[in-house]
Order: structure tokens, then sequence, then C-alpha cells
């Protein structure tokens, strides 16, 4: 079965990886960075390895959003964000191919455990079983 691994983050997380720091995101150092990295390039070498990786990214920052909305009269509205320090968006993904829901909390475990510094809030992985369509009769 296929499966969504998905991160979480906000602008304030970016910001802390680019060197400004605010509560509960600290600042990220090089060393910081090449934990993060080296971590991520294992983890994905070992679901490439074991052939469960199908696809996975890391997302820009939140600030770089395009964001449609519907306007008054009904039609497409562009605009850019979101900014909101509240806002959690998806900040990176893998999508897994696992022969159990146990494999795939077992990898969302181990992407819980990402280095970051000292004092960083974690964010939740969440796990979504991707929808087949139904076999045709």
């Amino acid at each position: 079965m296929k499966y969504l691994v998905m991160v979480y983050g906000k602008q304030a997380d970016y910001d802390a990886m680019n060197g400004t720091p605010t509560p509960g995101h600290p600042a990220y150092s090089q060393a910081d960075l090449g934990a993060m990295f080296t971590f991520m390039e294992s983890l994905n070498n070992d679901l490439a390895e074991s052939g469960e990786l199908v696809e996975g990214q890391g997302l820009t920052e939140p600030k770089q959003a395009i964001v449609i909305t519907g306007g008054p009269d009904g039609k497409p509205v562009v605009s850019d964000g979101p900014f909101g320090e509240t806002k959690e968006v998806l900040a990176g993904y893998w999508v897994l191919d696992c022969a159990s829901v146990e494999r795939v909390t077992e990898i969302a475990k181990r992407v819980y455990q990402c280095p970051s510094p000292e004092g960083s809030i974690i964010p939740d992985v969440v796990v979504r079983p991707i929808a087949e369509a139904p076999a045709e009769a």
C-alpha cells in the first residue's frame, strides 16, 4: 500500500535554518544543518535501497507560496503567502510503498528523530494512506 508521510513546519523553522532564531526555533549552525541533511540523505538512501521510496521532496519556505482563494465574485484570487507565524504548512513529504501500516509507522518514527538544535519545537509527522482507484469490474 502507498502512504504519504508528511512533515510540517512554519516560516520560523525556515528562518531558523537561515540563522534567524525565534522562541522555539533556535538558529541552526552549519553543524546542525549538516546533521539534518546527513540524516535525511541516509533515510532517503535506505528507503531507496529497500524499494519503498516512490518519491520524496522538501518544499521551499512558506513565504514563497502562492495561494489561490475565491473572491467575492466567485473568481479565483491569487495572493502571496501564507506569512502568519501560527500557520503550519507542509514542509516536505515522502510517498512510500510499504508492506504494512506498522512498517510505515516505523519509518515515520525515524523521520521524527531528525536532528535539530536543542530547544527546537519538533513538528508532527503525519502518515496518510493514499487512496487507490477501485478495481474495474
